[in-house]
């Protein structure tokens, strides 16, 4: 079925069959967003399509205008909790969305925010002080200040410190130190 015919019908198992090809032009993944933004399967969807775009694919190649566009919309939408996850961890959502997602009542939207590479240092050290799944986002973020990369790497968690020994922005001497943790899983 065509995304017209689809729509027309509100057949939503053909959209989200739709929705389910990256290859889907950016321009038909609005058209369906804009027709069931009231949809949360669809809405969740939608969001996934975009992350998996981004997730899998060049970044760079899938940015336009109109993903982001999307992403803002599907940050305001209050349809669907797990699209908003898929918004905070795209690395083409803006600054201003991101900023407004570390406010999320959910901790995980924040945990994905912390984890986002476009989130500002201001929002990441803030996040030090949050719960405790949203500051182990901060040891995978190469954006992460330096002295907060510090102290995690002394982190009790081994995932923790797995991350922090694998972020491209760890200082050298954080990452050599790491390699003499005392769990083999680290090093």
């Amino acid at each position: 079925m065509n995304i017209d015919n689809a729509i027309a019908h509100s057949d939503a198992r053909a959209v989200i069959e739709l929705l389910e090809d990256i290859a889907l032009p950016i321009d038909d993944v609005r058209t369906i967003y804009n027709a069931f933004k009231t949809d949360k399967q669809i809405v969740g969807c939608v969001a996934m399509n975009l992350s998996v775009r981004t997730s899998v694919h060049e970044r760079e190649k899938e940015y336009s205008q109109t993903m982001v566009d999307l992403l803002i919309d599907i940050s305001q939408n209050p349809v669907d909790m797990g699209a908003r996850w898929a918004v905070a961890k795209n690395p083409h959502t803006p600054i201003d969305v991101l900023r407004h997602l570390s406010n999320d009542t959910i901790n995980l939207v924040r945990a994905l925010v912390a984890t986002n590479p476009s989130t500002p240092s201001d929002v990441l050290e803030k996040f030090f002080g949050d719960e405790k799944i949203v500051r182990d986002g901060l040891s995978g973020n190469p954006n992460t200040p330096v002295k907060l990369l510090r102290i995690l790497a002394d982190d009790n968690d081994k995932m923790v410190r797995m991350r922090l020994a694998e972020n491209r922005g760890a200082p050298h001497d954080i990452v050599e130190s790491l390699l003499k943790d005392s769990d083999v899983a680290v090093t």
